[in-house]
């Protein structure tokens, strides 16, 4: 509170970890340590033999090796989006999506799991995603639709649910692979993604929630969804979903990762290319 007033130049113990936390705490709140840095790196990391400021050496990392990566892991959001226009020069989406994008954003999902980054850089990361999944949009965008064949998906994170990551790279892959992915963003009402599919005439539709207390809401809109003249088949995922709990609410479809989506969709679409 003091620093805040103004204080600059306080007489304290350095050898105090309290008084050292609460001066990095200041820096952070205070907008002077640039992302975090100094914390994270003053910061004893957990353990699970106790609290350890060993760092496991980061060449071990596989993922070091890419700019690309580091940019995304570090929320460097403008450095990101230049090296996957880069990278796009030369490589296709799916292959800048598998190779570069996952891997990042599982290696920064695991270092938020075991406290080495927190939530400002969980949230920095997912920017930068968000960035890179922009440039890959823009590239599909320019490309047929020959996998796929322009065939409609919803993809929505349900009602309450703000987290969307997961969802955004299934939409990005399923994009990858020829399919029109009707992107409804997160914290979606059950009735807007009906109204969609009515509107629309959707035959797939695919929902995601990371947080147990939204699963109702995914209930609810499966229910609202089967309840139509002409349902359309559904698949489900998200981190607090399992593949009983899709049967128990009426999914066809329990998708762990992106390409299980792309999977169910080729099982619903499967034969239209004949009839075409």
């Amino acid at each position: 509170m003091a620093m805040t007033a103004g204080l600059r130049l306080p007489i304290v113990n350095v050898n105090s970890a309290p008084i050292r936390n609460a001066l990095d705490a200041f820096l952070v709140l205070s907008g002077q340590d640039e992302n975090a840095e100094h914390f994270i790196a003053a910061s004893p990391h957990e353990t699970g033999q106790g609290v350890s400021k060993e760092k496991t050496p980061e060449a071990a990392d596989p993922t070091d090796g890419s700019p690309l990566s580091q940019a995304i892991r570090k929320g460097l959001k403008e450095t990101a989006a230049e090296l996957a226009g880069d990278y796009l020069q030369t490589h296709d989406s799916l292959e800048l999506t598998e190779r570069e994008l996952i891997p990042a954003l599982d290696k920064v999902g695991k270092d938020y799991e075991a406290q080495r980054i927190f939530l400002p850089q969980l949230l920095q990361a997912a920017g930068a995603a968000q960035a890179v999944f922009a440039k890959i949009k823009t590239k599909n965008a320019g490309l047929g639709q020959e996998a796929g064949s322009g065939h409609k998906i919803v993809m929505a994170t349900v009602k309450g649910d703000i987290h969307d990551i997961g969802k955004n790279i299934a939409s990005t892959i399923l994009e990858t692979y020829g399919y029109q992915v009707l992107d409804l963003g997160r914290d979606v009402d059950p009735q807007v993604i009906v109204d969609t599919v009515l509107e629309q005439d959707i035959r797939l539709v695919g929902l995601s929630a990371l947080m147990t207390t939204t699963l109702p809401a995914m209930e609810e809109t499966v229910k609202r969804l089967k309840a139509l003249d002409n349902p359309p088949k559904i698949m489900v995922g998200g981190a607090v979903v399992t593949p009983e709990y899709a049967r128990s609410i009426g999914a066809e479809y329990y998708c762990e990762d992106a390409m299980a989506d792309c999977a169910a969709a080729r099982e619903v679409f499967a034969g239209d290319q004949d009839k075409g």
